[in-house]
């Protein structure tokens, strides 16, 4: 009852906090006319957190350790440190065991904590996917601004910075890449061809080879480039029919992955008891281990089945 009383004084304090601070009426300054805000002192609970996580990623640099590349990591956009990303798979894989404490399944607890350091893998290498797919998608209109510059009068090299500078992202850190690796001596081919291979993209390596070609015999590139960009265009709506097409067999896939996970749950609700032996004895854990493999290896059937390649 003192508990229950307590979370309500704490909700209540919360929420008259909370109108307090956006109650109406309260004059606000213009965002130009406001100081630049001051960060405050950290605390000494932060300033040895921080302390210990600049310590262990010296401590991994040191040792070349690595949970994940740092390359994936660059590539998907995530900016974490090594020691960062280790700190939050270890605080993972404590609170898989202590929700394992929790339900009377210590096993469970410690086989899902086995396999937290592989979750952040499966996690960068789907953010890598997403941004290959977002960068190819917006492929199109980045050859439009390209061919709108040129026509301006521009060189291709400040062509593709104003692309950098009109584009969203993944495409707009792709071409300041290719940018800056020019302004450092490299060559615009080579950055080219190196952010196609980055990307995965096959439409970039024939805007790389048209812009070689272009250097080598000459000619209009604007026009080039627009020519490239419709055959992309016309890719693209074959890639759409080809999606269309697949999508029953992805949605049968997800269907046959969820059925398992989903049976287990209703179960579980409705007749805990009868779970429970599942997640306290051993041969319910080889059940389960034999079962997350037997379900991978036929997801990965299943993708390769509906992965259509032309």
């Amino acid at each position: 009852m003192e508990i229950m009383l307590g979370c309500g004084l704490i909700l209540a304090g919360g929420l008259a906090g909370a109108v307090l601070a956006v109650r109406p009426g309260q004059r606000t300054l213009p965002v130009s006319r406001r100081r630049p805000a001051v960060a405050g002192p950290s605390s000494a609970f932060g300033r040895a957190a921080t302390s210990a996580a600049d310590g262990l990623q010296s401590w991994l640099t040191t040792r070349r350790l690595t949970l994940v590349s740092p390359d994936a990591l660059e590539l998907a956009g995530v900016r974490l440190r090594q020691a960062d990303l280790l700190l939050l798979v270890v605080g993972a894989m404590a609170l898989c065991a202590v929700i394992g404490l929790m339900i009377g399944s210590l096993g469970l607890g410690l086989l899902l904590a086995v396999l937290m350091p592989f979750i952040p893998r499966i996690l960068i290498r789907s953010r890598i996917s997403s941004r290959r797919k977002r960068f190819g998608d917006q492929l199109a209109d980045t050859l439009h601004l390209l061919s709108g510059g040129l026509r301006a009068g521009h060189s291709i090299l400040r062509a593709v910075d104003a692309a950098a500078s009109e584009s969203p992202e993944p495409t707009a850190h792709e071409m300041r890449r290719i940018v800056q690796d020019t302004a450092l001596g490299r060559d615009l081919l080579v950055s080219l061809e190196d952010t196609a291979q980055r990307m995965d993209s096959q439409d970039f390596v024939w805007i790389a080879q048209a812009i070689q070609i272009n250097r080598e015999v000459g000619g209009n590139l604007a026009d080039v480039l627009d020519q490239v960009n419709e055959t992309i265009r016309e890719r693209g709506e074959i890639k759409g029919h080809i999606a269309a097409l697949a999508a029953e067999g992805k949605f049968s896939a997800y269907i046959l992955m969820a059925l398992p996970i989903a049976i287990v749950l209703l179960l579980m609700a409705v007749n805990p008891t009868y779970m429970t032996v599942m997640f306290t004895s051993p041969i319910g854990w080889a059940m389960i281990a034999a079962s997350g493999i037997l379900m991978t290896i036929g997801g990965l059937w299943l993708r390769k089945i509906i992965d259509i390649k032309f």
